[in-house]
This record gives C-alpha cells, structure tokens and sequence, in this order.
C-alpha cells in the first residue's frame, strides 16, 4: 500500500469541492443497469508528480473516500485505504490519461468519481457522476428552452435571458451560453463566441435552469445561444436577434 498521510488525505478531501478542476472528466454523468460495465476516464495526467492518480468515490450523504492510487509508469495499483467496495474497481493506463474501471455495477455504486493528483498543489477532475438502474431507465435528452426577462433595466440596455431544461435523464445538466453579433456592414453574423455577462444557475426536480445577466450597447443586434450538456448529447436552443 502506497503511504499517505492522514492528514493529507483529509486536506485533499476538503478541497476537492473548492478547487478549480485541471484534470480532464469530460463524462458529466453515466448511466448504467445492474450489471454492466462502467468506465470513468481521467485526462491530462500528463502533469501528475510522480504519476500517480489518486480516485475518490463521493456519494450524496457521505464524504470523500478514497478508493484507490494509480502509478502510470507501471499500471500498478495500491489500496488498503478501508473502502467498503475497494474490489470491485481496478484502474488502466490509457492515451493522455487513465480510467477508473466497475466491471459489474450494483445499486451502491450510485455515486460521483474524482480523478486527482499532486502537481505544485493537488489538482482534481470535476467528477463524473454514476447513476445505477434496476429499471432499464433510458437516457432523454433535455428540452431547452430560451426565454428573455424584461425590466426596467431593458431600456438601458441591460437584460437578463432564462434558459430552461426539463424532462431528462438522468436530471444533471452543464450550461454554457454563447453570443453571435451581426455586422453593419452586410447584415452577416459573427462567428459565435462564449458571451461574457454573470450566470447564475437554478435547480429543482425535474428540471434546471440558468440566468444570464447581460448588458449590451444600444443599437447593437446580438443572438444568444444557450447550450446544454447532457449525457444524451448537448442541445441548443437560441434567441431571436434583438
């Protein structure tokens, strides 16, 4: 078993939540039937001292818990670190990166999986998070919907734009907003671009929604874009030029 301090454990378990994530987990979600196989990747593990990559399992009403350490330069794994299910995963190298690996997920696996590593500091993943059925549930892409909110501020050009997805599965979804300006000069349209303004987001069941808080100059014809990530493919609803 690879030695690791308890109190860095601890540390790094705090800061999973707070710290921006450097690894790449591109997987915002994964869902699977009892059973079957899973697989969560990690990326740019090219940056890990030593490396060696360390996976986290996190489930909603517990805390981290470290499940494994990964060394890339040999493909070995060390555990011993008192996780319940530490049998049932096993790591691989892969290109750039390496995988976190359930051969038959069951019901306890439901949870979200963290990639991290030690750089100058540690560095994690943003987590990728299983869902395991007993039902067979099919995974429904999102329905996007954008809408504008108007208010007093709207005459000074300030506005605010709702985006609204609803009746998928599994519920988790990653909004990005994007914004297109036409040109004076021949009515074209710019290349889109990520649209600057704050974002806030909203969360309920069954669905979720984000609020961009815009301001724009007067006399400027702008379309917005919103894009929503979801395990089924991404989906894209858009504004009418205003």
């Amino acid at each position: 078993m690879l030695f690791l301090p308890a109190a860095a454990l601890c540390c790094l378990c705090s800061a999973l939540v707070s710290m921006a994530a450097e690894l790449v987990q591109d997987d915002l979600t994964l869902t699977r039937r009892v059973g079957q196989t899973v697989s969560f990747s990690c990326g740019r593990t090219d940056q890990c001292y030593n490396n060696y990559v360390l996976w986290y399992q996190k489930k909603e009403t517990e805390t981290f818990k470290l499940i494994l350490v990964f060394d890339k330069s040999d493909s070995k794994m060390y555990k011993g670190y008192n996780h319940p299910q530490e049998d049932d995963f096993t790591a691989v190298n892969k290109e750039n990166g390496c995988e976190l690996k359930i051969e038959k997920v069951q019901l306890d696996h439901s949870a979200s999986y963290y990639c991290s590593c030690y750089k100058s500091d540690w560095i994690f993943g943003s987590g990728t998070k299983l869902y395991v059925t007993a039902s067979g549930e099919q995974v429904l892409k999102p329905v996007v919907s954008v809408y504008p909110a108007a208010s007093r501020d709207h005459l000074e050009g300030k506005g605010s734009l709702l985006c609204v997805a609803s009746d998928m599965f599994p519920p988790l979804v990653q909004f990005s907003w994007k914004i297109q300006k036409k040109k004076e000069e021949d009515g074209s349209w710019d290349e889109s671009s990520p649209a600057e303004g704050e974002q806030l987001e909203l969360r309920e069941s069954g669905r979720s929604a984000s609020i961009l808080l815009l301001h724009q100059p007067q006399n400027s014809t702008y379309k917005y874009r919103c894009e929503v990530k979801h395990e089924g493919g991404t989906v894209e609803a858009q504004t009418q030029q205003g």
